[in-house]
């Protein structure tokens, strides 16, 4: 489970999780949270999302505190334009730096990847580097209409109650996307099947890196800048 990660960092894990929407990083990467939050004792996940009606940013909360139960977390739901966020760009990316500017530098961030076809997740995505440098920052996938999956090099494994766990919550805890005809359980369990076979597990989640740095020795941390 995301073995390059610190385990002995003496203070909490720090999780940054980012969506376009307010089911997007539970999508993309629950069961890879659900099991981050089971394996790690201690881990700290600030959620993050750019866009969101009142009702469905009411969603966002419920869904972190039972994605992320026993964790220590925030979220965060704004209410840039949905489906317009490159014309948000400037505010999408102020949002970013008061984040980075008021909590502690993550260890890992996980937000959409830059090859989406849906500019709001694209957007994100695009501007996540310009404000973190040097975080090992994983793009989750989102199965869509416009059929975007792509070969991924990055897998989390993920165990059969984790996987049904997260396609149960997201029907649970996220009603108002239930008339979406791709928003189903088959959906969801079928992609995470298919991503298990590629890595030699029965589920999984698969996400892009676009860089990763390999330290062998301690005390490597350098100024990204």
């Amino acid at each position: 489970m995301l073995p390059l990660l610190p385990r002995d960092l003496g203070r909490p894990l720090r999780v940054l999780a980012v969506g376009a929407h307010p089911d997007d990083v539970e999508i993309g990467a629950g069961g890879t949270l659900l099991e981050l939050v089971r394996s790690v004792p201690d881990v700290r996940v600030d959620v993050l999302v750019l866009t969101g009606t009142a009702e469905r940013a009411e969603e966002a909360r419920k869904g972190a505190v039972a994605f992320l139960a026993g964790a220590e977390h925030t979220v965060q739901v704004h209410d840039l334009p949905d489906g317009r966020l490159p014309a948000a760009w400037l505010q999408a990316k102020e949002l970013l730096e008061a984040v980075a500017v008021s909590r502690p530098r993550p260890d890992l961030i996980l937000a959409p990847s830059r090859d989406e076809s849906h500019q709001d997740h694209r957007t994100v995505a695009e501007l996540l580097p310009t404000v973190f440098r040097g975080v090992l920052t994983l793009g989750y996938e989102i199965g869509k209409w416009d059929g975007d999956l792509i070969r991924r090099p990055v897998y989390v494994p993920l165990p059969d109650e984790i996987a049904t766990r997260k396609a149960d919550l997201l029907l649970q805890l996220f009603p108002s996307q239930h008339d979406r005809h791709w928003y189903h359980r088959e959906v969801f369990l079928g992609l995470a099947r298919l991503r298990g076979i590629e890595c030699q597990s029965h589920y999984a989640e698969a996400f892009t890196c676009a860089k990763i740095t390999l330290q062998f020795a301690p005390g490597g941390n350098r100024d990204p800048y």
